[in-house]
């Protein structure tokens, strides 16, 4: 057991939080009492001091986010280091990410939030209704939510005033596009949201305005049109339908990489996959490849030209494809860039000689390319046995990891290795085993022609 002794008037910033996460580790390995009540009492107690503690951490939070001191440890936003290094889920980040930016404006809800007479709950919501208003109206908006917490209303009430007051601002400055309830939101462009559901599917919402919804029905208004008596599909089906046909080029073969074995294209029961990792059912696998035919790109030389060597500095589209398959996400360590909208990188930099191979690429998303050109000392580079790397970024002021070069040239390298004659440091498996992959373009794949590592 560790002994606390401070002096909260005198002690520093830096040895408060040193004795409170000192106490809060004691606190967490202790039994719960077996009074229902006594823990009643204790749970209202600790939640209000983590109440005040989460006012410091909005303290701390905004001077990091003022001072952009995560971009010098590798995160391109304050946001995406408090998912990684504080393992927050995206809202909460969110959340707190507002509650930091917002509070210099909301005076009296920092001050009795520091009291500990109002709660981080209301704080958020409060904060996050502000958000978008103005420094006057923002203040105004403040002493009418703070007066509804007086009133004793729940969270839920002030966040739903706090949408009516930006409502009533939207109106009065002329913003409001619609009296429609879906499309007052203050918004002067088209907006569409999506969120992905739990069977590989999305959820799609959104507002156009005149301009584009035009242009949507001058679209998909024809081809939305029942295919004829038998066609029971309603409106919204055939819709979709359109939409689809349109995204997907009408008649062109679609770009949608299917992920599988051979087995599964003859009658196997194994899933196949989206690049992105969606599980794909194998019945549902052999209708996309009966509808688009299929082909495999492979991992070596082949019928798709994957090696180019020095000849191109631009990887080619079906690269691009086997590295979208490969990384689902940006190779950076943490970073949550979906591959498909990732930029290709040279592992070694073409610039200092390594070529346009598959096995010398990955994908990156931009934030994090400009990072690596300007930081190439801070990676740890690694590669998995299905071939595919991963950057660990190290901390800024740590001493170079052996296995990752210096920016300048050691006086005495390691020998280079036959498989990354270019680059010693990078560390990888003996032996990449081959990997199979189809993507609706051909008819019949192929037979593989694994590569060596």
């Amino acid at each position: 057991m560790h002994s606390v002794s401070v002096d909260p008037v005198s002690a520093s910033t830096m040895e408060l939080v040193n004795a409170a996460a000192v106490i809060a580790a004691e606190l967490a390995k202790r039994a719960a009492p077996e009074s229902a009540a006594a823990c009643m009492e204790l749970t209202e107690a600790l939640a209000a001091a983590a109440d005040m503690h989460e006012a410091a951490l909005a303290a701390f939070i905004g001077v990091v986010d003022n001072g952009r001191e995560v971009q010098r440890w590798g995160f391109p936003s304050t946001q995406s280091w408090l998912r990684n290094r504080l393992g927050m889920r995206d809202a909460s980040a969110k959340e707190r990410l507002t509650l930091a930016r917002q509070r210099h404006r909301l005076t009296e809800l920092t001050r009795r939030w520091q009291a500990g007479t109002i709660s981080f709950g209301y704080a958020a919501t409060i904060a996050g209704a502000v958000a978008r208003l103005d420094d006057a109206d923002c203040q105004a908006a403040e002493e009418i939510l703070l007066g509804m917490v007086d009133q004793s209303c729940s969270a839920g009430k002030v966040a739903a005033f706090g949408r009516r007051i930006r409502e009533v601002i939207a109106e009065r400055d002329g913003t409001e596009p619609s009296p429609d309830a879906d499309t007052r939101r203050g918004y002067e462009r088209s907006w569409i949201d999506t969120t992905r559901s739990l069977d590989g599917g999305r959820y799609v919402k959104g507002w156009l305005n005149a301009e584009d919804a035009a242009i949507w029905d001058g679209t998909l208004g024809p081809l939305a049109k029942p295919a004829g008596p038998d066609d029971r599909r309603d409106l919204s089906e055939r819709t979709a339908a359109a939409l689809s046909s349109v995204l997907s080029g009408g008649h062109k073969a679609t770009k949608v990489t299917v992920v599988c074995d051979l087995d599964t294209l003859t009658g196997g029961t194994t899933p196949a996959r989206l690049t992105d990792g969606t599980p794909v059912p194998a019945e549902q696998a052999r209708r996309i490849a009966l509808a688009a035919g299929v082909s495999p790109l492979l991992l070596g030389t082949g019928n798709i030209p994957l090696y180019l060597g020095r000849t191109q500095r631009f990887a080619t589209p079906a690269q691009r494809r086997v590295l979208e398959t490969l990384n689902p996400t940006c190779a950076v360590e943490g970073c949550e860039v979906p591959g498909t909208l990732c930029e290709v990188d040279h592992v070694t930099g073409w610039a200092l000689g390594s070529p346009t191979d598959i096995d010398q690429l990955t994908l990156t998303c931009g934030w994090h390319n400009r990072w690596k050109a300007t930081n190439p000392h801070r990676l740890h580079i690694t590669r998995s046995l299905g071939g595919r790397y991963t950057y660990h970024l190290r901390p800024p002021g740590t001493d170079l990891p052996a296995t990752r070069p210096p920016s300048t040239t050691p006086s005495r390298p390691p020998r280079p290795s036959a498989e990354h004659p270019l680059n010693p440091w990078i560390v990888e498996p003996k032996t990449i085993p081959p990997v199979r992959i189809t993507d609706p373009t051909a008819q019949q794949p192929p037979p593989q022609h694994p590569r060596g590592p």
